[in-house]
């Protein structure tokens, strides 16, 4: 089985109380079986409190949310399982994140989550190098379509090599949602045909019109919104500024989210969400790695709110793509 990992990967390290936000706080912890009959057999202080706080809803547990925190994150930013029983004992979500595996049977991909804010810094300022990879013994045999993910693999490569070629960011985002439509053209016939970014070009320019950040703002504000600092934010959404790192910005959603189009087929509407995700990051305005966790925590941490924005990607007229390539390429009637 081959296990691949970004080359940053292992440099993770939680810094628990320094950190400006914190897995604790807003989001309800799923806690795995194993961990949730452990916990209840807890003596003591802390047992007792554990089953206090400790809910089953819809098949699984959970820990309650109090006054927006996790009950167990104490004063200091530290947890109270972890300084009591030591970090083996945090259930599964605890204990992962904010690492990330996509897991297909006979290879694993592995990732930092850009909603915790160490991982932001860590994936968003480090140089790019190549990938690390590994052959392990074991695996499964794989269930996926075969011929459809070696389709995926190899137009990922080719959208992430669009990134090797010195140009604006946000042409860059232009021409990966052209090429998303020619990927998904190879995903449903399996003809390969090379990819020419000049014409590509020519066409953004051809069919760009203004965008409207307003309109993008107010999609997002129907969705789920978990804090009032996103609220705020959306508030704020302007045309793009695309800094000098968004280049790992746009790698990091490449790497998420290409592959996954072999569950449904649908790449072009992943592609379409990857484009928007990193023209809204560069839209808000304020401090660039701030930004993406804020809406890693508030997006892609809720599956309900990336799957609408999956349906609106088709549906939604702010976001057809004449105005998304006016926007990437500095139109705007806002």
């Amino acid at each position: 089985m081959l296990i691949t990992k970004p080359s940053y990967f292992d440099r993770f390290r939680c810094i628990a109380g320094l950190c400006p936000d914190s897995c604790c706080k807003e989001w309800d912890v799923q806690v795995d079986p194993q961990a949730a009959s452990f916990y209840r057999s807890l003596s003591g202080p802390l047992g007792d409190r554990l089953r206090e706080v400790l809910r089953d809803e819809d098949g699984e547990t959970v820990m309650t949310i109090i006054d927006g925190r996790c009950p167990m994150w104490r004063d200091d930013g530290l947890c109270r399982i972890q300084a009591e029983l030591g970090e083996g004992a945090l259930c599964k979500t605890c204990r992962d994140f904010p690492r990330l595996t996509h897991d297909y049977g006979d290879f694993v991909e592995y990732g930092l989550e850009l909603s915790c804010p160490e991982a932001a810094r860590i994936l968003l300022t480090s140089p790019w190098a190549p990938d690390l990879s590994e052959t392990v013994p074991g695996g499964e045999e794989p269930v996926y379509d075969q011929e459809a993910m070696a389709v995926l693999k190899r137009t990922r490569q080719v959208a992430l090599s669009l990134l090797a070629t010195p140009r604006p960011a946000g042409e860059t985002l232009a021409l990966l949602l052209l090429y998303g439509y020619q990927a998904q053209e190879e995903l449903n016939c399996g003809e390969a045909l090379p990819f020419d970014p000049d014409a590509a070009l020519q066409t953004i320019q051809d069919h760009a019109k203004p965008g409207n950040p307003a309109a993008i703002a107010e999609l997002y504000t129907g969705l789920e919104i978990l804090t009032c600092q996103w609220q705020a934010r959306l508030q704020q959404l302007s045309i793009p500024v695309f800094p000098e790192n968004t280049g790992n910005l746009i790698r990091y959603f490449v790497n998420r989210y290409w592959l996954q189009a072999v569950s449904d087929y649908d790449l072009a509407c992943r592609v379409k969400f990857i484009v928007l995700s990193c023209l809204v990051i560069c839209s808000l305005g304020g401090d660039f790695i701030e930004s993406a966790q804020l809406y890693s925590k508030e997006i892609e941490n809720s599956c309900e709110n990336v799957e609408a924005l999956l349906d609106a990607v088709y549906s939604s007229p702010a976001l057809t793509d004449d105005k998304l390539l006016g926007l990437l390429t500095g139109l705007s009637n806002s």
